[in-house]
């Protein structure tokens, strides 16, 4: 059974690890997601783009997929379906859909509009028990078209967002989605202090995970970052280990271009990759 992600990022940020949100984008992933967190007793959070989702052929057949997968699978540890950077249309769609999760992306907007648009959110997700993801500074990078610089959030802007009783908080501070460039100047920690200094115990995200030094993933955990975001990490493995697999010309002898054959290097790189992030952000056995 699918669960907001409010109590198993309250436990994060209680017990100083983070929950990692791995993105979804068909069966494989999701199957390979899920068999390592149950593996290594970890929650774990499906987050889904809405280009991810419409690629899946919409979110009802997303949701329908991950509720068949955890029952057949047995899965047992929290498991949240969360829409990533949703749109203000896109964030209905999903919870008529039955995610259990969904992230209001509101930081292209006028603060006045962000909050708006998030405090209408706040108010339908608390009465389905959904928990609720908002956004203040523009994640860098480029997620399924909407291209962000990387700006660090305002403190203050952060708190009128909190404030309204979201479940978790992305704030910029330099991040960015995708690969990160050799001149990037890092994580700013000044600004993630100031964020948490306003917003208390509101459990922050930190989008773009992949890439980011370990150093700077344990000292954003040890400053209110509970949930973090990983996909590319996860598409590079995924094609590293089916290229190798094809370049072997593995998918030429017997049976080897069977479908399931073919994606199965893919799906054990996604795994491990899972694997390690999970030991790095502390959460493995804290199902």
């Amino acid at each position: 059974m699918l669960v907001s992600a409010k109590e198993m990022l309250d436990k994060a940020r209680e017990g100083h690890y983070a929950v990692g949100q791995f993105n979804i984008n068909n069966l494989e992933w999701t199957k390979s997601i899920l068999l390592t967190a149950q593996e290594l007793q970890s929650p774990v959070i499906l987050g889904v783009s809405e280009g991810a989702g419409k690629y899946m052929t919409g979110f009802k057949t997303v949701t329908a997929m991950v509720d068949a997968m955890v029952e057949e699978l047995g899965i047992t540890v929290p498991v949240a379906l969360h829409l990533d950077h949703g749109t203000y249309e896109g964030c209905y769609k999903c919870i008529e859909a039955g995610f259990s999760s969904i992230m209001f992306d509101g930081s292209h907007y006028p603060i006045d509009e962000n909050i708006a648009k998030t405090k209408e959110l706040v108010q339908v997700c608390a009465e389905k028990g959904l928990s609720l993801e908002a956004e203040v500074g523009s994640i860098g990078g480029e997620e399924d078209g909407v291209i962000g610089k990387g700006e660090c959030a305002d403190p203050n802007e952060c708190k009128m967002i909190a404030d309204l009783g979201v479940d978790m908080l992305a704030a910029g501070i330099g991040n960015i989605h995708g690969k990160y460039p050799e001149n990037w100047e890092g994580l700013s920690f000044e600004t993630l202090a100031a964020v948490k200094e306003k917003v208390g115990d509101m459990p922050l995200v930190l989008h773009g995970g992949t890439g980011i030094p370990a150093d700077q993933i344990k000292k954003a955990i040890s400053l209110g970052v509970a949930k973090i975001n990983v996909n590319t990490e996860c598409q590079l493995a995924f094609a590293a280990a089916t290229r190798e697999y094809v370049e072997a010309g593995k998918d030429l002898q017997g049976k080897g271009f069977d479908p399931r054959k073919l994606l199965a290097p893919g799906a054990e790189a996604i795994k491990a990759t899972v694997k390690e992030k999970m030991e790095l952000f502390g959460s493995i056995g804290k199902a």
